[in-house]
């Protein structure tokens, strides 16, 4: 009877007690559980296995029961049963447990319950750096850990630890739009976040979810603290001072002057496009390109390991940064690559790059508190813009001087873009007195050009520039000049010709007739006007910078210099003074013994005595490796981030960088099988990483080294074997194929260098041994076919071995190179060391050097 009905009001009493002690059991088996786990390290699931299955089946029915009376009679809150403490969640912060792992994808957090997609493992990924990349949030490791906790791979293999995943293992992935994980769980050792010193033991996957971040022991002797890892089954140490920031220490995303995107927002808080960023790197590249044909090639041979001066102010790096990177590639390796678009002065509400050339309408009229910011960027887009190309295809912009002074810094000349005011002043920045002047001369600009498309009856300007059968190329014409009524129908008639004559006006303040945008002081446009969302500015410092820069790269025929007759002019290698103090550099010998031999002289490389390191490594672990061979003193995780990520927020380019190097001495450990070396040395007291000079060779102080022995070897015979093995050291650019502007300043240090050794070569050489010393010089060409140095020692070998056809075919191959370099030519200087060459009886009968 009672089994029927065990509610009815005589047996009600009796089946309360009953079910009471039977939540009593369960609450102590489940205390009993948690003891031994504990006490065994026993993980929940092995411990629920040996309890019979028709014991687990009345527990879940006297459970039941006990809600179901608790509903009905009223149970006594003190006779509720607790939640049971699980392995997962020791602390019983609700987090599901994993009994099973084959149906762990079935069981997970509520963040990883949407549908889920897959992601394929790539070599050096990482739990950590997936949930990132994939999910927007790095904490996220656990979702994907308990969606795929115990899956078979294709290999046979499952994923168990935190730490191991394989290449092309497939991954199930939650959804990246589920609620994100807390703040404060802890971070997973993965293989590319494990903590610095391996050797130290981690705590198990059952670690509070409170847990700190995993820090990373830079030096073992220094005291450590202990954090939780969701890794293995031991304990984490760590120096403080070398801990990753945490997610509260950590800067949001675009809190900084950081790309967005769509373009760069710079410390002055002016914002520029990707297009025009890429204007100015394109700028930047020709500048040092003009300085590496002017570098001289000196002895005593340079050893210095500092970087050659960057070509842009410190206030438009983060600008020559990013338009590196978004360069598009061009077939011509010395000439920079070209934008996508001319002019470009903003994006569209799609985020597309806007010319100033395709705009509709009669012209652009500019308003607001971004008015002047954004013409100044117009200007620098316009001027920048072709100068890789011939100078006739190069926009010229005519304005006031009004607006100049008004868009430059207080007591700039306004004399346009030569600050001598004899070269471009005329041609591609042309400054009038006033508005009446400036619109007389566009007026002027459009009869010639009708008159011009009447001749050959042509439609537009265009079509005209397209032929080949008249000398006068029509280049693009900017009108910059201040909205004045007095000239308001002269400009709209100037304004109805924009597209067949390429003439483009652009009016500071309003205008009747043409096109006018509101802009913010951000650059961001009002209902998204004339097809703009958004349009660079630029301050006065700005564009005075990017005019100066404009001026150095397209400079007139100059002298230059003369190997022959100013061989030791000290203003010559002015420009080759490093930015910053020399460091010490580690003397190495090319036959020193060490674990591992780091080659940043051509693609980074590690190798050890059994062969190259060739997985395992991140692509991030390589950039930090040539930064660190560079600064041998060693440099701040801040000064690291600064280098390598000045464009990301410094929180997160602290954090990639730790894990950087982290990879690197898990991966140097396992390599070399030490297990306590640490490679990458931390010095708690200065806050620096630096590399091992004991553990690691760098070619590059083993080069210098050389270089500096070479310098004061006693005879030429030993000098001769030193520059050899210089040469032997030298295997390319440093760090060849790495797009990081820094990496390119630095590598001219070291290309000039070795010109400077190849040269010394040929000297050494040329008395008796005139052909080797010409292929020498050939051979550094091929490392740097732009200096003119290096022909004139080629064509005045080549006139002293009277041969005049070589030399003029030396000269030949410079005028073919210069001309990557925006139209340049020869020095006057070089071309009389050629003249001299051609006339060796004049100039030997003058007594004049050859």
């Amino acid at each position: 009877m009672w089994l029927d009905n065990p509610f009815l009001p005589d047996y009600a009493p009796g089946t309360v007690k009953a079910t009471a002690w039977a939540v009593w059991a369960v609450i102590a088996v489940a205390v009993i559980a948690v003891g031994l786990r504990r006490a065994r390290r026993w993980p929940w699931a092995r411990l629920t296995a040996y309890l019979p299955g028709p014991v687990q089946g009345l527990a879940a029915t006297l459970l039941g029961a006990a809600a179901a009376t608790t509903a009905s009679v009223g149970v006594p809150a003190a006779h509720a049963a607790a939640p049971a403490t699980t392995a997962d969640d020791p602390l019983g912060h609700g987090h599901p447990t994993h009994a099973d792992p084959a149906r762990s994808h079935l069981v997970t957090s509520p963040r990883a319950a949407v549908r889920p997609h897959t992601h394929t493992v790539e070599l050096g990924e990482t739990l950590w750096g997936i949930a990132d990349d994939a999910l927007g949030d790095p904490h996220r490791w656990r979702d994907i850990y308990a969606l795929n906790r115990g899956h078979e791979q294709a290999d046979g293999h499952a994923l168990t630890d935190p730490d191991e995943i394989d290449v092309d293992w497939v991954l199930t992935l939650p959804a990246r739009d589920a609620t994100p994980a807390p703040s404060n769980t802890a971070t997973p050792s993965t293989p590319a976040d494990r903590p610095a010193d391996d050797s130290a033991a981690q705590p198990s996957p059952t670690a509070s979810a409170a847990a700190t971040p995993p820090p990373a022991t830079g030096n073992p002797s220094t005291p450590a603290t202990t954090a939780a890892a969701p890794s293995s089954d031991a304990c984490l140490t760590a120096t403080p001072a070398e801990q990753l920031p945490s997610e509260t220490e950590t800067a949001a995303p675009g809190t900084g002057e950081r790309a967005d995107g769509q373009g760069i927002r710079l410390p002055s808080q002016a914002w520029v496009s990707l297009g025009l960023a890429g204007l100015i790197t394109t700028i930047a590249s020709l500048l040092r390109l003009q300085r590496r044909r002017r570098a001289r090639l000196t002895y005593p041979i340079p050893s210095r390991i500092g970087p050659q001066p960057a070509p842009v102010p410190d206030t438009l790096t983060l600008v020559d940064v990013a338009g590196a990177r978004h360069q598009t590639t061009d077939d011509e390796p010395l000439r920079p690559a070209a934008p996508a678009v001319p002019a470009p002065i903003g994006v569209d509400p799609t985020g597309s790059e806007v010319s100033l050339f395709d705009l509709p309408g009669p012209g652009l009229a500019l308003t607001g508190d971004g008015a002047e910011p954004a013409a100044r960027a117009a200007l620098a887009a316009a001027l920048a813009t072709g100068a890789t190309q011939s100078a006739e295809t190069r926009p010229v912009v005519v304005t006031t001087t009004e607006i100049l002074a008004r868009l430059l810094p207080a007591g700039t000349a306004l004399v346009g873009l030569d600050p001598d005011g004899t070269s471009y002043d005329g041609e591609r920045l042309i400054v009038l007195s006033d508005a009446a002047a400036a619109t007389t001369h566009a007026e002027e600009e459009m009869i010639v050009r009708r008159r011009l498309l009447d001749t050959f009856d042509l439609d537009t300007v265009t079509a005209l520039n397209e032929r080949t059968d008249h000398a006068e190329m029509q280049p693009p014409y900017v009108l910059l000049i201040e909205a004045t009524t007095r000239h308001a129908a002269r400009l709209r008639a100037v304004g109805a010709h924009r597209p067949a004559l390429h003439l483009h006006p652009v009016v500071l303040g309003g205008l009747d007739g043409l096109p006018t945008v509101e802009i913010a002081a951000d650059g961001t446009t009002r209902d998204g006007a004339a097809g703009l969302a958004r349009l660079s500015t630029l301050t006065a410092n700005d564009l005075a910078a990017v005019l100066a820069m404009l001026t150095d790269a397209a400079p007139p025929p100059e002298p230059g210099h003369d190997i022959n007759l100013d061989p030791s002019d000290p203003a010559a290698a002015e420009h080759e003074a490093p930015t910053e103090q020399t460091e010490p550099v580690p003397a190495q010998r090319r036959e020193a013994a060490a674990p591992v031999r780091l080659r940043v002289l051509g693609p980074v490389r590690l190798e050890t005595p059994a062969g190259p390191v060739v997985t395992g490594m991140r692509s991030g672990s390589y950039t930090v490796l040539a930064s660190l061979a560079v600064h041998p003193s060693g440099r701040t995780l801040d000064q690291l981030a600064a280098d390598l990520h000045p464009d990301t927020d410094p929180g997160t380019a602290g954090k990639r960088i730790r894990t950087d190097i982290s990879t690197t001495r898990r991966v140097l450990r396992a390599a070399t099988g030490d297990s306590e070396a640490m490679f990458v040395v931390y010095d708690p007291a200065t806050g620096r990483y630096r590399l091992d000079a004991e553990l690691i060779a760098v070619d590059l102080w083993q080069m210098l080294t050389a270089i500096e022995a070479a310098n004061t070897a006693d005879d030429d015979t030993q000098a001769l074997a030193l520059l050899r093995e210089v040469i032997a050291l030298y295997g390319g650019d440093f760090a060849d194929g790495t797009d990081q502007t820094w990496i390119t300043d630095y590598a001219t240090t070291y290309r000039h260098q070795i010109l400077s050794v190849f040269a010394r070569i040929a000297e050494i050489l040329e008395p008796d041994h005139p052909d080797q010393a010409v292929a020498a010089l050939e051979r550094a060409l091929e490392f740097d076919p732009v200096n003119e140095e290096l022909y004139q020692r080629v064509m005045r070998i080549h006139g002293r071995a009277g041969r005049p056809d070589a030399v003029r075919r030396t000269l030949r191959r410079l005028e073919e190179r210069l001309a990557d370099l925006g139209d340049a030519e020869p020095s006057q200087a070089t071309r009389r060391v050629a003249a001299r060459q051609l006339r060796p009886a004049t100039a030997a009968a003058s007594g004049g050097p050859r």
